[in-house]
């Protein structure tokens, strides 16, 4: 059976743009610089004024009545047949692998399906549907990756970032040390298990500084607030930014 997420569907006019919570909450930057490389590319964005979250932590804590009910207030509100972006593997995982789950043998599953299919992560997109090229327009930099564990596993997408990076002249990746390793954020995971995931982002963070950059970009929130900070707390010489916001931020015009 093919993976249907690497079935990609034709450019599209117009997609809808589901922000997740973190962006919302933490890093709007990020979101907004997801809008504008969409928009760049010719793209209309639609954002829902009704979304919110999309279930996956009352989920991933066993709480599948509740993510049921949280997820459903989002079904209804992607009504055209239109690609849903999401600039996060870990919500993008949920909502194209955990949705048909999830509402399997209820009224919604048809439409818990239809929402499903149409799911892809933002990065993703960019490559693979909008076939972007980038115009590095920013000084030379060394930049380390950090993959999310979703992102890698559930969204297929560990090339992605490394692509794009790829495309900017003047910015260095460096590979850190046991890459497909988790930073230890996993959601509810870090507060269900603190001493833990102390120990795998502070080898985490290890990695990151042993590669020899000072900045690292991610394309998951929980993993960028959960290693910089680590990193800032402790005074680890290791900056983070969202892959959109490097992105956009060093191909925008300047004038």
């Amino acid at each position: 059976m093919v993976d249907p997420i690497k079935v990609y569907p034709p450019k599209p006019a117009k997609v809808y743009y589901f922000g997740t919570c973190l962006i919302d909450l933490f890093y709007p930057d990020a979101g907004i610089a997801g809008v504008e490389l969409l928009e760049r590319q010719g793209i209309e964005v639609i954002f829902p004024q009704g979304q919110t979250c999309c279930g996956q932590p009352a989920y991933t804590s066993g709480y599948h009545d509740e993510a049921r009910a949280v997820a459903r207030a989002q079904l209804s509100l992607f009504p055209e047949d239109w690609p849903i972006v999401v600039p996060s593997g870990s919500c993008g995982g949920m909502m194209r692998r955990h949705y048909p789950d999830l509402f399997r043998d209820t009224p919604d599953q048809a439409l818990a399906e239809s929402v499903a299919a149409r799911v892809f992560e933002l990065t993703d997109f960019l490559l693979n549907v909008c076939h972007i090229r980038l115009e590095d327009k920013g000084e030379p930099v060394t930049v380390a990756l950090h993959t999310s564990c979703s992102a890698r596993r559930e969204m297929g997408v560990a090339g992605v970032g490394p692509a794009l990076l790829g495309q900017l002249r003047n910015v260095t990746l460096v590979e850190q040390a046991r890459a497909e390793e988790c930073c230890g954020f996993g959601g509810t995971f870090a507060v269900r298990h603190p001493e833990i995931s102390a120990a795998m982002v502070s080898e985490k963070v290890d990695t990151l500084v042993e590669a020899g950059a000072n900045t690292f970009v991610t394309t998951d929130c929980g993993c960028l607030m959960n290693i910089a900070g680590y990193a800032e707390k402790n005074g680890r010489p290791l900056n983070g930014e969202h892959i959109l916001s490097f992105l956009n931020r060093r191909t925008r015009d300047r004038s």
